[in-house]
C-alpha cells in the first residue's frame, strides 16, 4: 500500500519538531535561504488538487463619493432642477463628441416621459466606468441610477471634471485646449510702474 502523504515515511532530522502540516523540501540546505524558509505550510487535503483564486482586475476608486453633492453646489442645483443638462454634458464627453450635449439631453427628456431616463443614464455610467477602470460602487450601476439618479449624475459630472474636463465647453473645445496645451492663465496683479 502507498503512503497517504508523500513525506510520511521520511524521518525528521534532529532539531526539527514534528508538525503534521509542515513539509521539508528535499533541498533544505540550499545556500542563501534562512532556516525558517525551508519549511512550507501544506493545507490539509490539498495533495491532489490546487485551488485557483480568480485574480480581480485593478480598478480605481471614484474621485468623490456618491453623496458628495455639496462639493459642487452649482452642478447640484442644476441637476436637481434640470438633470437633462448635466446628463447631456456627461454623455458628450463619454461619447467623445460623437453625440452632442443637446441631442443626448433631448433624448433624456423624451425618455423621462416614459419613466426610463435612469436606464439610459445607467448605460453611460457603465461606459464611463469602462473608460477609466472605475469600480462598480456602491452597488450595480442600474441600481445606483434607479435609486439615486441625481446623485449618480452629479458624481459622474464631478469625476469628469476632476479628470481635467471643462464640462461647460464640450468635447471638441476640450480636445482643442489639450492639443494646444492651454492651462488656466494665472492672474497677474499690476502694480505701480515707473
Amino acid at each position: 500500500m502507498y503512503p497517504s502523504h508523500p513525506h510520511e515515511n521520511e524521518k525528521n532530522s534532529p532539531g526539527q519538531g514534528v508538525l503534521p502540516n509542515l513539509v521539508t523540501p528535499p533541498v533544505s540546505s540550499a545556500p542563501g535561504y534562512p532556516p525558517s524558509a525551508t519549511q512550507y505550510y501544506r493545507p490539509p487535503n490539498t495533495s491532489t488538487s490546487l485551488r485557483v483564486h480568480q485574480v480581480r482586475a485593478y480598478t480605481e476608486q471614484w474621485s468623490t463619493g456618491l453623496c458628495h453633492c455639496c462639493d459642487d453646489p452649482a452642478n447640484c442645483i442644476i441637476t436637481c432642477f434640470c438633470p437633462c443638462i448635466t446628463f447631456g454634458q456627461i454623455s458628450e464627453i463619454v461619447n467623445r463628441g460623437s453625440k452632442g450635449c443637446a441631442r443626448s439631453g433631448a433624448l433624456y427628456v423624451l425618455l423621462g416621459f416614459a419613466c426610463l431616463p435612469c436606464l439610459y443614464s445607467c448605460f453611460y455610467r457603465s461606459k464611463l466606468r469602462g473608460q477609466y477602470d472605475l469600480e462598480e460602487a456602491p452597488c450595480v450601476d442600474c441600481l445606483v441610477h434607479f435609486c439615486c439618479e441625481f446623485c449618480a449624475l452629479c458624481q459622474e459630472y464631478r469625476e469628469l471634471k476632476n479628470r481635467g474636463f471643462d464640462m461647460g465647453i464640450g468635447w471638441d473645445a476640450n480636445m482643442d485646449r489639450q492639443s494646444r496645451g492651454v492651462i488656466e492663465a494665472p492672474i497677474i496683479e499690476r502694480g505701480m510702474r515707473r
